[in-house]
């Protein structure tokens, strides 16, 4: 059993004010691993006033002294990474793979800030005034359990590569993650305040960040849901906000699409992370000429999909999260064949070479229609829906119909037909054919998928201000 009892304060390890004590899982197990002690809302206001007493210096750094600090965070947490791995694996369930990938995510946001900042102006003319891009002030981060060491690092790396300073509220689930990449953090020599560590409830600690009137922005990733009560109370101080939100991504696949590069692409995009991804590709445009050839094909790929121990190197799906999540999951399920989807594989219960933990099978509905529930909402684990269209416009407007826009995949054989359809889709990103992510590239989305962008340039931006001066 491992116990955490400290928060990260005005850099220092410290015991909460708060007394909670919330159990942490194995999800692979469903046993109790660990507790951690919450913060409350008084250990909030300690980190934001440490903080707000740091952002004057810290703000004046050079972009050199910038630099150096990411670089030596970087090789911190690099130091660590195959600890990260482990906790990934022992408290979220990622597979292996997918756990050595989150450690060197978090190592790389570091690196990609201090590249970022190599190049940016912070100072430009424009016509007769001088206009400098300036530090926000204290922002708050909330970050989720599908990715929490990656989404601390990379969000604050780009508030250091600001010149801000940062109080972070992690999941409260990931809280073993969270101690790990704080030491780490702590070893690298940074001015006390820059950043401050709080774990506790989204209610308490992230609903204190969101109203408190010396936080300046508030970056969050999570449910569509929390994002709506963060952009409502951070509205009363007029806190800028990059919301990074749901999605419920469509997967066209093009009448002139390979199967046998299209169906390995489209379970990638529908199980990555265990499918507790908000990019996840979880709607798969057919082609109804096209769909009794598909439907065997994805059958037969996804019967290979390996359910099971995280630390199978052949396992491709690990449990999910919690036991709340798998029963939210298996009632998804339920719901798919109450409004008349076709189980093609999987369905309700945990996997055959399971015994225990929060397995889900693997599963894909097909005769799915845009307006079934399942199509609609985010249902965050390794459930697809094949929907039949007629026309490349059908394909297009199916796509586009729904709440979210944060992501979209083409598969097609025409690059530029590919390309046509992608850019028609309204979607923060669109992979065609499997590309490899560009880190660079702003990341973010459309409606109700959220506010604002991150990553390189666009990323960094969103923590600054513009200033003009004339004369």
């Amino acid at each position: 059993m491992k116990t955490i009892d400290t928060i990260y304060i005005d850099g220092a390890f410290v015991t909460p004010h708060g007394t909670e004590l919330f159990d942490l899982h194995n999800p692979a197990t469903g046993r109790v691993i660990g507790q951690v002690q919450l913060g409350d809302e008084i250990d909030t206001r300690a980190a934001i006033a440490a903080a707000k007493r740091a952002f004057p210096a810290f703000s004046r750094s050079s972009r050199q002294e910038r630099i150096a600090l990411l670089n030596r965070l970087a090789d911190a947490v690099q130091a660590r990474s195959a600890e990260l791995t482990e906790a990934v694996i022992e408290e979220y369930g990622a597979p292996i793979s997918r756990a050595e990938w989150m450690s060197d995510y978090a190592v790389g946001g570091f690196r990609l800030a201090a590249q970022t900042l190599e190049t940016y102006e912070f100072t430009r003319r424009i016509g007769s005034a001088k206009v400098t891009m300036e530090p926000l002030g204290v922002v708050g981060l909330i970050t989720p359990w599908n990715a929490n060491a990656g989404f601390i690092c990379n969000k604050l790396a780009m508030v250091i590569a600001s010149g801000s300073t940062a109080v972070i509220k992690p999941s409260e689930m990931s809280a073993i993650q969270t101690q790990i990449v704080t030491e780490a953090l702590h070893e690298a020599g940074v001015p006390a305040g820059v950043f401050n560590i709080v774990t506790g409830r989204g209610e308490v600690v992230g609903a204190e960040i969101s109203a408190h009137r010396d936080i300046a922005k508030v970056s969050f990733t999570g449910s569509t849901a929390t994002g709506r009560a963060i952009l409502r109370a951070g509205a009363e101080t007029m806190k800028r906000v990059t919301l990074e939100l749901g999605g419920k991504s469509p997967m066209v696949i093009l009448d002139d699409a390979d199967f046998a590069e299209a169906v390995p692409f489209a379970l990638m995009a529908g199980f990555m992370n265990s499918g507790q991804a908000c990019i996840a590709g979880t709607r798969i445009l057919v082609p109804r000429a096209r769909l009794a050839e598909f439907e065997a094909a994805i059958k037969a790929a996804v019967a290979e999909v390996r359910s099971g121990a995280p630390r199978d190197p052949e396992t491709a799906i690990g449990p999910m999260v919690s036991q709340r999540q798998w029963d939210r999951v298996q009632s998804y399920i339920r719901k798919g064949s109450e409004e008349g989807a076709t189980l093609l594989i999987g369905g309700e219960g945990r996997p055959e070479e399971t015994k225990d933990g929060w397995f889900v099978r693997p599963t894909v509905f097909t005769d799915v229609r845009n307006d079934m529930t399942i199509a609609r909402d985010e249902i965050f684990g390794p459930v697809l829906s094949i929907i039949p269209y007629g026309t490349e416009s059908d394909a297009i407007a199916i796509a586009n119909d729904t709440d979210y826009g944060l992501h979209a995949y083409v598969a097609g054989s025409d690059p530029a037909r590919a390309q046509a359809v992608a850019d028609q889709l309204v979607a923060g990103r669109v992979v065609i054919n499997g590309a490899p992510m560009e880190p660079m590239a702003p990341f973010g989305g459309f409606k109700q998928s959220g506010i604002g962008r991150e990553n390189g340039v666009f990323g960094l931006e969103a923590y600054l201000e513009p200033k003009a001066v004339m004369g």
